[in-house]
């Protein structure tokens, strides 16, 4: 027994229980952008995107059961002026792409564009260049559960 644990490295470390806020806001708008990804190559495709979930649910003998339902995401972006424009959003909130916080979202022709963008925009989330517009934007959402 002891060769085999002789045969490994062993050391002494500790689990960090504690993300750092900034990656943890990093990864939740990363996680959100690929989905939009996903939902924009299932429009491009003619297909319907749902994500599933996992929910607790109550029967009628009175135990709790884990369901898998469908959910429908909302749409990050909208067109204008036959445009289409795109904007990242955490929470209900729409988050700056500039650091002056005078512009929101970004203008593409076609869906082609529209993954190219998406994927682009999550590349910038996870290089931490939008990490201080969204730092704002979290506390705008925090700031509603608060009164």
């Amino acid at each position: 027994m002891s060769s085999i644990l002789s045969s490994l490295k062993l050391v002494a470390a500790k689990r960090s229980s504690v993300l750092d806020p900034i990656q943890f806001r990093r990864q939740r708008v990363s996680q959100k952008l690929l989905e939009q990804v996903s939902m924009a190559h299932a429009l491009k495709n003619n297909e319907t995107f749902t994500v599933k979930r996992q929910r607790n649910v109550r029967d009628e003998n009175g135990l709790i059961q884990s369901v898998e339902v469908s959910k429908k995401p909302k749409e990050w972006w909208f067109v204008s002026n036959n445009k289409v424009c795109v904007q990242v959003r955490y929470g209900n909130k729409v988050v700056a792409l500039t650091s002056k916080g005078d512009k929101n979202s970004v203008e593409v022709n076609n869906a082609d564009e529209l993954i190219a963008a998406l994927t682009k925009l999550n590349e910038a989330v996870l290089n931490g260049e939008l990490d201080s517009q969204i730092e704002v934007t979290s506390e705008l959402v925090k700031a509603r559960f608060k009164k």
